[in-house]
């Protein structure tokens, strides 16, 4: 079974060696982020064991998972957390429903998120924490600020932000350092392109969520899946083989509550395309898209 040992590494933050490949605890829980574990804690605590096995060592979750139920898995599996296991989780998104949520960025709040998030991820401190979305009603300069001081307490060591533009990366940069952006990118989702581009031109990691969607490419018979097969790979693997090549500062995160299917992801970021066929894939690409 193929392990992450040899995957190519970088630092998150300048200081955290991370293994390309992590991943993420939403579909841990029940479906639209609500409730408990459809197949129940001890196969969740089991998958997250096993992924570490398999050397993934970036696990990245939210408050807003369950609400708090993936915080409290990732505790039950691994803590105490080994050296080098990189914990990332985020706030300021209220869980109100199944797939229903809403902004939140009161300093206050936030404040009490990370303090309840420290406490259910059995931490002292957080190593990435992420501002879930921005709140359009709170200036983001109130909303960093309490992070900020919370960093500087050292119950934070990095600030991440998810679903942002470049100017609002700019502009929470003057209140604090951001060393992640997490925003929706995959085959066919790729909106974001100038904001990887920006954290590429930056050093900043980017965190691509829902990276194996791939929606109409994903059809019997279609020139990707054809693709994927011609090189002896599911779509799934040909999907972290392309997000990896893509871009240096790329670190996919997906999710899943198979055993089996972490394996095959696993394995797909061991993948590489050769020049001959990036060139081909891209191609096929673009006339998916015309």
């Amino acid at each position: 079974m193929s392990s992450l040992a040899s995957s190519a590494t970088f630092l998150l933050g300048n200081d955290l060696p991370v293994n390309r490949l992590g991943y993420g605890t939403m579909r841990l829980v029940g479906e639209g982020a609500w409730g408990e574990p459809p197949g129940g804690r001890d196969t969740a605590v089991a998958l997250l064991r096993r992924a570490v096995e398999l050397g993934i060592n970036f696990f990245d979750t939210a408050d807003a998972y369950g609400p708090q139920i993936a915080e409290e898995l990732l505790a039950q599996a691994l803590h105490p957390y080994t050296e080098g296991l990189v914990i990332a989780t985020k706030g300021g998104l209220t869980r109100t429903g199944p797939a229903k949520s809403k902004p939140l960025g009161r300093p206050d709040y936030l404040i009490q998120s990370v303090e309840l998030s420290l406490r259910r991820l059995k931490l002292e401190r957080i190593d990435l924490y992420q501002l879930h979305r921005i709140d359009p009603t709170v200036p983001v300069e109130e909303t960093l600020g309490a992070l900020k001081n919370l960093q500087t307490q050292g119950k934070i060591r990095h600030i991440g932000l998810s679903e942002v533009t470049p100017e609002q990366i700019e502009r929470a940069q003057a209140t604090v350092p951001i060393v992640s952006v997490q925003n929706k990118y995959n085959l066919i989702e790729r909106k974001s392109e100038s904001t990887l581009r920006f954290c590429e031109q930056h050093g900043i990691t980017f965190l691509p969520w829902y990276p194996l969607a791939a929606g109409k490419l994903a059809h019997a018979g279609s020139a990707v899946q054809e693709f994927a097969a011609e090189h002896v790979m599911s779509l799934n693997q040909l999907s972290l083989a392309w997000l990896l090549q893509r871009s240096p500062v790329m670190l996919p995160i997906p999710g899943t509550s198979s055993i089996k299917h972490l394996e095959e992801n696993v394995t797909g970021a061991e993948l590489t395309l050769s020049a001959e066929a990036w060139s081909a894939f891209e191609l096929i690409l673009e006339t998916q898209a015309s």
